[in-house]
């Protein structure tokens, strides 16, 4: 059953609470708890009693049952209801909402003019996007048979906003039924079009490809450019899926051309921000910004999008500035993304954790950043398992830059394992492990074929190799991916990967003794990951600073760097770069203890 209090959402089956549509995380005894009070809502309940009922054949003390309580005011709080929870000395609690009450949400009172009863009720919760309600809602009445073609559609769309994408599917299908026995043939084609990318997002491909002919039979008999639309842009997702980008480029360039202008918002800036995801995956990386920038710019102007359509919009757009190594771009993405979320009562789906976890990661939240990950690889199961070997990969590069270096190379060997290419943050650990050659030979099995993934990181993945390159003595292969990245900065024009050529030819320039030089290029490198607050590769690359400054004893500028570095270190909680920053500080004090011991001989002798 499910509760509606003040602010508050409890769906009792599911074990979710939301405050203002937003999912709040509860322990699950506090969870339980909560439960209890609101069944037990305006009467005295014992210590005793609520021992045994949340901790049965459990011996606890009382003070489980303070900390619990505990928690559950601090979640109460995020919607003002924290005195919901009185103590009563000597007799117990009692759970007491005085003028609000907690309610079974079928139970609420129709608007005159609706119809009465839990369909009603749910048309109600969908208008004003309380999913939560409404897929309780519709869950509850539909055995009456009174359901139409829509309230499904309505009913599978709560359950994607809850991130329940596979309990949408039985829904859907009974939508497109019910459609196709009205005659309404565009709108069992767009649900069968949805019904086709959630079966691709679970991986069933086959069953994905089945609901996408159906769809395309029935535009087929519509002069409807919307529809038609709808199917040329899945049918650009298939063809990017099976390793065609021209024609995938060809598809949603036609399909955005048939419903220009023509008043469906929804198909026409998906299709857009899609030809614009395609055309960055060919090197038009200009026209494939502008692109998703106009894409984005029609949704916001519009408040016709459904939650769903939005959302497949916005993630397209934050996958796209992930894989091109733009971080900036991706951060300012994954804050819209959440924001959005938030505003339209939509749960964060394990895709959404894994664009936000990545960022995190680089920009150095690293607890926050292996938090969201671990969540993202659970929601995923269900969510996307494709995109699970991502996830993995994303990790690796968590636990990297913690330094936790054996549990970053287990979640990159289950990456690759699951089909997905864990560079190149696997060939930079190996590198940092002193296996110079196993990296660079991973990075450049890497860049074999033609995949979708491979031509969306192509130029992160050749601006490491150049790296490497330099590092294992490739000198003019190094040079010429220098070359190669830096002479099209129309193409990639990311800090990201200009940081990584500068890093590069820092260690060529070291190969010809040339100090100066090295020194510069690094602090160009530094200043861009900088710039997009990339702080854990800032972090290492002062390191480096430090190190070349103290070998060519410039102790106060190495001091100055690793002090920088260690401040910066500290916040980030990654053991290793704090462990490198306190052993070359021990190597400073070392010598400037024997500088001062050298100053002191000399003036003796003097």
């Amino acid at each position: 059953m499910a509760f509606a209090f003040g602010p508050f959402e409890l769906d009792e089956a599911g074990r979710v609470v939301l405050c203002a549509r937003q999912e709040v995380p509860l322990q699950p005894r506090v969870f339980d708890l909560l439960v209890y009070f609101v069944h037990h809502r305006g009467r005295v309940v014992s210590k005793d009693e609520l021992l045994d009922a949340v901790w049965p054949d459990v011996t606890v003390t009382d003070n489980s049952l303070q900390r619990a309580v505990s928690a559950l005011r601090a979640v109460l709080r995020k919607g003002g209801m924290e005195h919901a929870i009185r103590n009563l000395p000597g007799k117990g609690y009692r759970f007491s909402l005085e003028a609000e009450s907690a309610q079974p949400l079928q139970a609420a009172e129709p608007q005159l003019g609706e119809s009465a009863g839990a369909i009603g009720l749910a048309r109600r919760a969908v208008a004003g996007q309380l999913w939560l309600q409404a897929a309780s809602l519709f869950e509850s009445g539909h055995e009456d048979g009174a359901l139409t073609a829509d309230d499904l559609h309505d009913w599978a769309l709560a359950l994607q906003c809850l991130g329940k994408p596979a309990a949408a599917i039985p829904i859907l299908v009974r939508a497109v039924s019910a459609r196709a026995k009205a005659g309404d043939a565009a709108g069992a084609a767009a649900d069968a079009i949805t019904l086709s990318g959630l079966h691709f997002e679970c991986g069933q491909a086959a069953i994905g490809k089945g609901w996408l002919a159906r769809a395309e039979d029935w535009a087929s008999g519509l002069n409807d450019p919307p529809t038609s639309a709808l199917v040329l842009w899945m049918k650009s997702k298939l063809a990017a899926f099976d390793g065609d980008p021209e024609q995938a480029l060809a598809l949603a360039d036609t399909a955005y051309t048939s419903v220009r202008h023509k008043d469906a918002i929804g198909i026409e800036a998906v299709s857009l921000a899609y030809r614009g995801f395609y055309r960055l995956c060919l090197g038009d990386t200009s026209g494939g910004l502008a692109d998703q920038d106009h894409a984005a710019a029609l949704a916001l102007s519009s408040n016709t999008l459904d939650p769903i359509m939005a959302g497949l919009l916005y993630c397209n757009i934050l996958w796209a500035a992930r894989m091109f190594g733009d971080w900036a771009r991706a951060d300012q993405w994954t804050r819209g993304y959440q924001s959005f979320c938030s505003g339209s009562g939509m749960e964060l789906t394990g895709s959404c954790q894994l664009h936000r976890s990545e960022v995190l990661g680089i920009r150095g939240s690293l607890g926050e950043a292996l938090s969201r990950i671990q969540d993202a690889l659970t929601r995923l199961t269900s969510d996307a398992p494709w995109s699970i070997g991502d996830a993995n990969r994303v990790l690796g590069e968590i636990q990297a830059a913690i330094g936790n270096d054996d549990a970053a190379l287990a979640a990159y060997d289950r990456a690759y394992a699951l089909g997905w290419c864990p560079e190149p943050g696997r060939a930079m650990l190996l590198l940092a492990r002193g296996e110079a050659e196993a990296a660079y030979a991973s990075l450049e099995r890497s860049l074999i074929g033609k995949t979708w993934w491979t031509l969306q990181r192509r130029g992160i993945l050749l601006a490491h190799l150049a790296l490497v390159a330099a590092h294992t003595h490739r000198n003019e292969q190094a040079e010429s991916l220098i070359r190669e990245l830096s002479g099209s900065p129309d193409r990639w024009p990311m800090p990201s990967i200009r940081a990584l050529t500068n890093e590069a030819q820092a260690i060529l320039a070291l190969g010809r003794q040339d100090h100066g030089a090295a020194l510069r290029h690094l602090h160009l490198a530094r200043q861009l990951w900088s710039s997009i607050e990339g702080r854990v590769q800032a972090v290492r690359l002062r390191l480096q600073i430090a190190r070349l400054q103290f070998e060519r004893d410039d102790i106060r500028g190495a001091a100055t760097e690793v002090h920088a570095a260690r401040l910066i270190a500290s916040e980030l909680g990654s053991r290793k770069l704090e462990a490198d920053c306190i052993a070359l500080e021990r190597d400073i004090d070392w010598a400037t203890g024997r500088r001062a011991v050298a100053g002191q001989r000399h003036q003796l002798r003097g």
